[in-house]
């Protein structure tokens, strides 16, 4: 993770880091809105690092991935501890990428259902 980035930032530690599957969690606290609840964007910020970095090594070293479409479904809240996400691969390509991410809670229930498509360009 670079230094100084919005997921630095926000917390975002990776687990497992593979071109078809990367893992990754984010602290709850310091991530939420007014109402003490995890922020859906910040849900959405996980989930895009997370498929990006996994379209990124996809690319290879010579290529870039730029995120063209992210969408999010919001199933629950969560209030404390850490969210982990986990990206895998429903598509890689020469020129789009494209990941489903589920992010669950501590107790394994699903927060939020993310699909993401990023475009692989030359460097």
């Amino acid at each position: 993770m670079q230094r100084g980035t919005l997921a630095d930032r926000m917390g975002v530690e990776y687990v497992e880091v593979s071109a078809e599957r990367v893992v990754g969690r984010m602290p709850v606290a310091g991530n939420t809105q007014p109402y003490g609840l995890l922020h859906g964007g910040a849900s959405v910020v996980l989930a895009e690092t997370l498929g990006s970095t996994a379209a990124a090594i996809h690319a290879g070293p010579e290529r870039i991935a730029v995120g063209i479409e992210i969408n999010a479904t919001h199933h629950r809240s969560a209030t404390s501890g850490h969210v982990t996400g986990v990206a895998t691969r429903l598509h890689g390509g020469r020129t789009l990428a494209t990941y489903d991410i589920e992010i669950t809670d501590d107790q394994g229930r699903r927060v939020c259902t993310s699909r993401l498509t990023c475009m692989l360009r030359d460097r």
